[in-house]
């Protein structure tokens, strides 16, 4: 970076200086032209992209300590940027410390993504310290640093000031319990925090009774992320008494946690009563056939709940068979995943027999189900009659030409579904054949993914062509 510009260059006329700004690169005029003086500041300030460049990329290297100085002095007057990635930068205390100077005078970054890098509790009291003065940031993204509990504590300390900061990712910072307790602190005070991402943190069901005790009285947490933090049925009945008095909360991660058959029947009585919740994520929680019959049980009175994520469970045919029952009597539920779940021919029978009758679901996940042609004979005579499915997914099953041609036949007839996913299914030319005639008569599919299968390429690119006259339509 120099430090002093020629004079031929000042002295040029204004729209001379711009042609040469327009062969250079963003990050060389953030880096390298801006603070150099006045003169050039008043220049590249009227400079038409710099004043359109709300973006800036540093991530994947590592940036020297006089680099990310430069950056932050910049941050000080620059009034352009919304959003600026640091990831993977190896960016330490010393660094952050500097960024966090600048953040307490900028007024129009909205988005700081520090992910994986090595910030500790020293920088994350940097970063506190700016957050009680920034009235603009929000979205904080810190995934995968060392801020611990000690740094999670200075943190919330920050959160009880701080008014503008809607989203806060804190996955893999092993905060433990300790931090979670520090965090459930903040949000009995803050009302604007609107999404926490907690995964793998080890907060355990100690760390989620803290949190769930705030969630009681917290009006503005709407999406809550505790996915891979080894909570148990003690956990879970924790955040199920929560649910019964939180009325603001609206998407809930428990990906990978321990649910068991207990844990299934708090969910259960929660949702029964719950008006709120939108998503569930039940995804690798250890449910089987004989969990999902409290849930699908209590689908039957919650309307409200649209998003439900079972994929990686082992619900099986039974838990389909539950799951159907619930659909006929749900009209609430718009995306429905499946997913890893075992559920073979017969469970997808019981799909299609909700599906004849269901007009809410939109959304349905059958991925590597261990379904073939008769299963999916079944759910495309479903297809037929259904008005609503406008996104379908039978990767990883095995259901052949023959469960292709079922498809085709019933998207003739069938008008609203868009996507099919029919990655890795054994599919040759015969298959896709089915698919190109389908298409002749069906002007709604537009998305169709037969990546993994046999199907020679002027099959294929009659294929493109029939789902792209579709698009164009």
């Amino acid at each position: 970076m120099t430090s002093k510009v020629s004079p031929s260059l000042i002295t040029l006329p204004v729209e001379n200086i711009y042609r040469i700004l327009d062969h250079l690169d963003e990050l060389t005029i953030f880096l390298s032209l801006r603070n150099v003086c006045m003169q050039l500041n008043t220049v590249v300030d009227t400079y038409e992209r710099y004043q359109t460049s709300d973006s800036l990329k540093l991530s994947y290297g590592q940036l020297p300590h006089k680099i990310v100085q430069h950056l932050a002095d910049v941050l000080l007057t620059n009034k352009t940027l919304i959003t600026l990635n640091l990831a993977t930068n190896d960016i330490g205390n010393k660094e952050v410390q500097c960024l966090a100077n600048a953040l307490q005078y900028n007024t129009t970054l909205r988005t700081l993504n520090l992910e994986v890098n090595k910030i500790g509790p020293e920088g994350a009291q940097y970063l506190a310290n700016a957050l009680e003065k920034n009235q603009t940031l929000t979205n904080l993204i810190l995934i995968c640093n060392d801020i611990g509990p000690n740094g999670v504590k200075h943190l919330s300390r920050a959160l009880k000031e701080n008014n503008t900061l809607r989203m806060l990712n804190l996955r893999w910072n092993d905060i433990g319990p300790n931090g979670a307790k520090w965090l459930a602190d903040a949000l009995e005070t803050n009302q604007t925090l609107m999404t926490l991402d907690l995964q793998g943190n080890s907060i355990g069901s100690k760390g989620t009774q803290y949190l769930a005790s705030a969630l009681q009285s917290n009006q503005g947490l709407t999406t809550l992320i505790l996915r891979e933090n080894l909570i148990d049925v003690e956990g879970i009945k924790y955040l199920t008494t929560a649910l019964s008095k939180n009325r603001t909360l609206t998407s809930l991660d428990l990906v990978s946690n321990k649910i068991n058959f207990e844990g299934a029947q708090y969910l259960a009585d929660a949702l029964r009563n719950n008006q709120t919740l939108l998503t569930l994520n039940l995804g690798k929680t250890d449910i089987d056939f004989e969990e999902v019959k409290y849930l699908a049980s209590a689908l039957k009175f919650n309307q409200t709940l649209t998003t439900l994520n079972l994929e990686n469970n082992d619900i099986g045919f039974e838990g389909a068979k539950y799951l159907a029952d619930a659909l006929l009597e749900n009209k609430g539920l718009k995306t429905l995943d499946l997913g890893w779940n075992n559920i073979g021919n017969e469970g997808a029978k019981y799909l299609a027999n909700a599906l004849h009758n269901n007009q809410t679901l939109m959304t349905v996940n059958l991925q590597s189900n261990a379904i073939r042609s008769p299963g999916v004979q079944y759910l495309a005579i479903a297809l037929k009659n259904n008005e609503t499915l406008t996104s379908l997914n039978f990767a990883y099953n095995e259901i052949a030409n023959r469960g292709v041609q079922y498809l085709a036949d019933a998207l003739k007839e069938n008008t609203t579904l868009k996507q099919l996913d029919l990655c890795r299914n054994q599919i040759y030319n015969q298959g896709a054949e089915y698919l190109v005639d389908a298409l002749l008569t069906n002007h709604t599919l537009t998305q169709v993914n037969v990546d993994n299968n046999s199907i020679d390429a002027e099959v294929l690119q009659n294929l493109l062509t029939g789902l792209e006259n579709n698009r164009i339509q």
